[in-house]
């Protein structure tokens, strides 16, 4: 039944797929919607590792509106499944900021469009930022969801409030595990950083929830991935973990506030893995020709995606009356 609902048949849908050579290895990249005139959304998907390609049929409606661009990242689904941990080649968030580039570059070129929407989630959300601060040309806007804000270590809002829980459900061994580590992400193994999100997700009934239905559930029947990509999938991230610790020290304030496009953030109203506290709090640092913030209701983290209709219609009454659509028709991405 999914793969029947992922049917496009419209005219003037597209419906492509496959590996392009990007900074040097074949990465993954689709490209679905029922009208390439439509604004074209590229998203930097999270975890880091996490392939956002498994919520397609979660999101079907969008492509009505939008023409979805999927980029499994080196160290992610299927371009980690391509090839292997031995194949992914350098991972740091610099190269994924050029690869990032030169995925944009060939989505633009692919679909003759001047500009994208950028939809970052997550770990995501922090190459997302930086694309959006120095590359303003390539971007009609930003969107961040899950928008992960990291202060230079300054902000403990999360570390807080799972030591709280902890506390108050009486989780002693737990507890005692994450007073051990300290609010330092940077002083934290990748053991330990993976130790603090399972902790932070189970204390959490809605973000556990969300996890089991919409994430597990979604990536084990998924009709784009056969059954043994389930397993790839999961061996991605633990391998992309790596990369995970480089983000913490960085101070998205001293980064910079300022930026040259449209800004959005659309926040789980009971996130407890990226806080709406935090988001919004440099949301209203922020200085941008247009800029919104939302909460997506009765939503933790993977909040678009637990609730992709609010997602939606925030794209299409907030953001979208803001884009330019120029598209040109005899662009080809074969």
């Amino acid at each position: 039944m999914s793969a029947k609902r992922l049917r496009i048949t419209s005219p003037h849908g597209i419906d492509e797929s496959g590996f392009v050579r990007i900074s040097g290895i074949d990465q993954w990249i689709s490209f679905r919607g029922d009208d390439r005139r439509n604004p074209v959304i590229v998203e930097i998907h999270g975890g880091p590792g996490a392939s956002n390609l498994i919520y397609t049929h979660r999101t079907r409606a969008w492509e009505r509106h939008f023409t979805i661009v999927r980029w499994d990242m080196r160290g992610a689904g299927k371009t980690f499944g391509r090839g292997g941990p031995d194949g992914q080649g350098e991972m740091s968030l610099r190269q994924l900021y050029r690869d990032a580039l030169e995925v944009i570059d060939h989505v633009r070129g692919a679909l003759g469009v001047e500009k994208v929407l950028l939809v970052a989630n997550s770990f995501g959300s922090v190459i997302g930022l930086r694309l959006a601060r120095q590359r303003p040309e390539l971007f009609s806007a930003y969107v961040g969801t899950d928008q992960n804000i990291n202060a230079g270590g300054r902000d403990h809002t999360a570390y807080d409030a799972l030591v709280d829980r902890l506390t108050a459900a009486g989780k002693r061994k737990a507890l005692a595990a994450i007073t051990a580590m300290g609010p330092d992400e940077s002083a934290w193994t990748t053991e330990q950083w993976t130790q603090y999100n399972k902790h932070t997700v189970a204390s959490d009934p809605l973000t556990r929830k969300t996890l089991q239905t919409v994430v597990v559930g979604s990536l084990l029947f998924s009709p784009l991935h056969k059954l043994r990509e389930a397993r790839t999938y999961l061996q991605a991230m633990d391998f992309s973990e790596q990369v995970a610790l480089e983000s913490v020290t960085i101070d998205e304030w001293a980064e910079g506030t300022t930026f040259a496009i449209p800004f959005f953030v659309f926040q789980g109203e009971f996130d407890v893995i990226t806080p709406p506290e935090t988001a919004r709090s440099f949301f209203d640092a922020v200085t941008a020709p247009v800029k919104d913030f939302a909460l997506i209701r009765d939503a933790s983290h993977f909040a678009s995606f637990r609730h992709p209709d609010q997602f939606l219609d925030l794209l299409l009454t907030r953001v979208r009356p803001v884009l330019s659509t120029k598209v040109d028709e005899s662009a080809s991405i074969n």
